[in-house]
């Protein structure tokens, strides 16, 4: 099971930064206007052959100074309770500040790996000052410079010993796929859930979730069989305030990361808001398949807007990934949740499909050879052989001779042929051009 990290500390002493450098990406994100990156405060980090997952708590804090504080304490509040270790970072440049000795306070009661980060170390000078850190009382610090990446390796190297071991997930015979329910709060998700399970409750067996805190219901009903993972309801807290995104962004982590399939469900009346891209997003981004449920579509006057409008207008938000079921439901009234269902099962099919080799090739190299790849520098682009690879998600090598030439348009053209052809409605494919 992927673990979850989370980087918690006051504004500006460099989360974003060092959350860029442990993702391996640069996101312009250090100095963006909030939310203009998509999925800017989520990534996958890998160090000495183990993979986790980075949250930037930074990025969900929006307000004025003297609202910060309140807003810091419940994001710690929350990391504390959902990630598996906290990455507390200050700043040596102004020292231990009030709200500093806030967040250490709450996080010395804790029974997770905590480390601490002092950053912007970039010299001897500076690896003195940082030792008043040790007044805190979390123990050992950790000196780096986030913007050079000095010191990250020491940090990572302690979080990896301090990081109990992942849970090895075994497969049953009869595993089912997981289909995980998702979406902002008062989207509908438990109304979705109830309406499915029904009072008789068919055959349904509650399974301790394999992961802290999701619970997997077993479904058999309407002839589909599959484990339905529930993130609407489980271990709610009366200190957490339900509107909080990062609180529901936490939860979809663990969720999706546990899922095959992902059912986003999202409120009509309200229109596919920040959130519920975020949530879009990271599904894409863990390659799950993904449905689109909008909800409460029976409150939405009609004249307003046509449901073929609606889905555009998602449609817009979602591309170049625009190949996703939408459907318009009402939980309340058990409108098409029936067909809902089917839909999630047809993108479950449409995941694990394998095309034939010989086949792929028919179809593709025929493609290929009316419209080949854009030559460049004089230099023609030749694909003489491609395949699926065998992976739990779609892949597709093409083997050329000058596989760097290959630019990303062409990628989405033989994406988009391969969707027109094979139905991978609700999947993400991935594309590779490798030397033959």
């Amino acid at each position: 099971m992927n673990q979850i990290v989370a980087i918690v500390g006051r504004p500006n002493v460099g989360k974003s930064t060092l959350f860029n450098r442990l993702i391996q990406r640069r996101e312009a994100i250090v100095d963006s206007v909030a939310g203009v990156t998509r999925d800017r405060n989520y990534g996958k980090s890998e160090w000495n052959g183990r993979t986790f997952s980075v949250i930037d708590t930074g990025g969900y804090i929006k307000g004025s100074d003297d609202i910060f504080e309140g807003e810091i304490r419940k994001q710690v509040e929350l990391a504390i309770d959902e990630a598996d270790a906290i990455i507390f970072v200050t700043d040596v440049e102004e020292g231990i500040t009030p709200m500093d000795e806030t967040v250490a306070s709450l996080l010395r009661k804790v029974q997770k790996p905590v480390l601490l980060a002092v950053n912007k170390v970039d010299n001897s000078m500076r690896e003195k000052d940082a030792i008043e850190f040790y007044n805190l009382g979390l123990g050992e610090y950790y000196t780096l410079s986030s913007t050079s990446g000095s010191g990250t390796g020491d940090l990572l190297d302690a979080l990896m010993q301090a990081l109990p071991e992942p849970e090895v997930e075994t497969a049953t015979e009869d595993e089912l796929p997981r289909f995980a329910v998702v979406g902002r709060p008062n989207a509908g998700k438990s109304s979705f859930i109830n309406a499915l399970i029904g009072e008789d409750r068919y055959i349904v067996t509650d399974i301790a979730g394999t992961t802290r805190d999701s619970i997997d219901t077993r479904f058999e009903k309407f002839g589909f069989k599959f484990n339905l993972v529930d993130t609407a309801g489980i271990r709610r807290k009366a200190k957490v305030k339900e509107d909080l995104e990062f609180y529901s962004v936490m939860r979809s982590v663990r969720a999706i990361e546990h899922s095959d399939i992902c059912i986003l469900v999202i409120d009509a009346t309200r229109g596919f808001e920040g959130q519920d891209q975020s949530i879009f997003w990271l599904a894409e981004k863990n390659r799950k398949g993904v449905v689109i449920l909008v909800n409460k579509w029976d409150l939405v006057e009609k004249d307003t807007m046509s449901s073929k409008q609606y889905a555009d207008r998602i449609r817009e938000e979602i591309s170049p990934f625009t190949d996703v079921p939408i459907l318009f439901v009402s939980a309340l009234n058990k409108q098409r949740l029936l067909k809902a269902l089917e839909t999630a099962v047809k993108v479950y099919e449409n995941k694990t499909q394998r095309i034939p080799t010989s086949k792929f090739n028919d179809h593709m190299l025929k493609l290929i050879e009316a419209f080949p790849p854009p030559a460049l520098k004089g230099k023609y682009v030749k694909i003489k052989y491609c395949m699926q690879l065998p992976t739990p998600t779609p892949q597709f090598v093409f083997f050329a001779n000058l596989p760097q030439y290959v630019k990303d348009p062409y990628k989405r053209f033989l994406e988009n042929k391969i969707r027109e052809q094979w139905d991978f409605e609700g999947v993400p494919i991935d594309i590779y051009i490798r030397e033959k």
